[in-house]
């Protein structure tokens, strides 16, 4: 089972719409948080400093910058940057790593010994290279609003929504320059350390149907392909996800392996065609719930495009292989939906989806051609040029 590959039968996972609602919280006057926590960690793993600081009485600069860095471990595509992580029933009853995410936040992150715990298995497992980081850590409780039929606010709260957020931000040192030490009353050089945006982070429990789903976190990761496995492996000690990127790479080898020497251009210009459709079909319609698909709905769709039913079988089997039987895939995490990449050993070409059924794989004699018509514009690196009709 891979976690950001939507599947049936499950919790289902935060929508657009519950992780906006949680998001507009992470401002000075919207929010319950009293505290900011965490450490800051040098490149030998160890802590230089300890940080508990009270909201309250910092600068509304700092404030701000503190819940601005936050914040962004919420940002970012569902099922991309945002890969939503499952426990099993078993480690929700008695799983070291789900025991300790719920005493940080039946604490509100204030127990101690729970958060320093916390951070040692962190900077054990993470792996940041050289880089020194900024582990930040909040927690809030939100009275969540009623609504009624009409999905409008009204007076009154169902339920309290407490949660912890974490960000793992890198610090990176700036040119040394001269600068005034107002302490010293002089001059010296020296090198800045800026905090910079997070480079992963995760919030628990996650926020389902306006709810606390303690069977679910909401993993951050800025790079879609760098999940830090290891992160994963040692806070939740789940099965790894599969990020957007091996998914992609996933499909693309399966639709490879399946139609063999049938894997024409034609095939999969068609083939990215309808995905992408779906795609803008689905975003036109503002539905906040993920778009999915299943491998069964994909081979039907290779079908059309011209493949034969023991390929579109093939397909299938590929995927259940690569993804899991049962498993329903997120068409986003599949194509590029506002880019066609053509490659040769030494060409590429990067296309608007829009005219990519333009480009035309051809054999002029006994050489393979690919066929770009050109209207009335050609630019050679910015500047335009003539075609040469001497040479038709």
């Amino acid at each position: 089972y891979q976690p950001n590959i939507i599947t049936k039968g499950l919790i289902k996972p935060m929508n657009q719409k519950e992780l906006n609602e949680l998001r507009r919280r992470w401002k000075p006057d919207k929010n319950a948080i009293s505290r900011i926590y965490g450490c800051f960690v040098n490149s030998n793993k160890e802590i230089m400093t300890d940080l508990d600081e009270s909201l309250g009485m910092m600068t509304q600069e700092e404030a701000e910058k503190y819940l601005s860095l936050l914040k962004k471990a919420l940002s970012g595509a569902l099922g991309k940057n945002l890969i939503d992580i499952v426990f099993s029933t078993q480690q929700v009853m008695t799983g070291e790593e789900h025991r300790m995410l719920m005493e940080l936040r039946a604490s509100g992150a204030k127990d101690t010994r729970v958060r320093q715990a916390f951070y040692q298995k962190v900077i054990q497992s993470l792996d940041m290279g050289e880089s020194n980081y900024l582990l930040l850590l909040a927690s809030d409780s939100y009275d969540v609003p009623c609504r009624n039929h009409d999905a409008l606010r009204a007076e009154g709260s169902d339920e309290v929504f407490s949660y912890i957020l974490c960000a793992v931000c890198p610090v990176k040192t700036g040119k040394t320059e001269l600068g005034y030490f107002s302490g010293d009353n002089e001059f010296h050089c020296a090198a800045s350390q800026t905090v910079a945006a997070p480079e992963l982070g995760f919030l628990f429990p996650t926020f389902d149907n306006r709810s606390a789903n303690i069977y679910n976190a909401l993993f951050y990761s800025r790079k879609e392909g760098e999940l830090h496995q290891e992160f994963i492996d040692a806070v939740f000690h789940t099965d790894l996800p599969m990020s957007a990127a091996e998914q992609r790479e996933a499909f693309e080898a399966a639709l490879s392996e399946s139609l063999g020497s049938a894997c024409s251009l034609e095939i999969m210009q068609a083939i990215h065609g309808q995905l992408a459709a779906m795609i803008e079909a689905h975003r036109e319609t503002k539905d906040l719930e993920p778009l999915t698909v299943s491998p069964c709905e994909v081979s039907k769709i290779i079908l059309d495009c011209g493949a034969s039913e023991e390929q579109a079988e093939a397909f299938q089997t590929a995927c259940g292989e690569r993804f899991g039987v049962g498993a329903v895939l997120n068409p986003a995490n599949l194509i590029d939906a506002k880019k066609v990449e053509l490659k040769t050993e030494k060409v590429s070409l990067s296309i608007d989806p829009e005219y990519s059924h333009l480009v035309e794989a051809k054999v002029i004699d006994g050489q393979k051609v690919l066929i770009v018509p050109v209207e009335d514009h050609l630019e050679f690196n910015g500047v335009a040029v003539n075609v040469n009709r001497d040479k038709e």
